[in-house]
């Protein structure tokens, strides 16, 4: 498997980018439609937090743990969101899917399943992947219902996993797919978004 090197992404007015500091501005603004960061299962930075969170996100795509992309509407130069690649391990062809939030105005539109369906194909097709995961909150059932909708299997819950924003300790509900799902689901996502 190839190691994820600065790639941009298109499809269906919307872009992935690496993402930079200078995505800060947006990014706040992304997070601000909905004050997300007050969700206690999401990861999404309070305002005065946004550089912060974009350095941590620049460090750990230096190290090779973890490769963020702005969300951007294609047309306006909106930032929507972020989402990452994490968890990449090269030696047995694995990564995962994560960080993903979207400012409220674009959920449940299109654009977290075009978001998915460029991510999924970047990681089966181009970057080789074996298997491709996901990880969220035992509380966030939006995002289960959203993962299964991809098309991805789950499979198990890791117990006393994580820590919250608030300092409580989360189950992680881990999912994932096979690239020999990965067809089927393709055709599915793609299905989905022509409805």
């Amino acid at each position: 498997m190839a190691l994820v090197e600065p790639v941009i992404l298109r499809n269906r007015g919307v872009r992935l980018e690496p993402l930079a500091l200078a995505h800060e501005a947006g990014l706040a603004a992304a997070a601000a439609d909905g004050e997300l960061w007050k969700l206690r299962i999401t990861s999404v930075p309070e305002p005065q937090d946004t550089r912060a969170y974009i350095e941590a996100a620049l460090k750990m795509r230096e190290d090779g743990h973890r490769f963020a992309f702005a969300v951007v509407e294609d047309a306006t130069g909106k930032v929507l969101g972020s989402t990452s690649y994490h968890d990449i391990v090269p030696a047995v062809q694995r990564m995962e899917i994560g960080w993903t939030w979207y400012c409220q105005s674009v959920q449940r539109t299109h654009v977290n399943t075009t978001c998915k369906l460029l991510m999924m194909g970047h990681a089966f097709d181009t970057l080789g992947c074996h298997v491709v995961g996901w990880r969220t909150d035992n509380y966030n059932f939006a995002s289960q219902r959203a993962i299964e909708r991809l098309g991805a299997k789950k499979d198990g819950v890791l117990r006393g996993h994580a820590l919250r924003r608030d300092g409580t300790i989360r189950d992680t509900v881990m999912y994932s797919m096979r690239a020999g799902e990965w067809p089927e689901a393709k055709a599915q996502l793609r299905y989905l978004l022509e409805r």
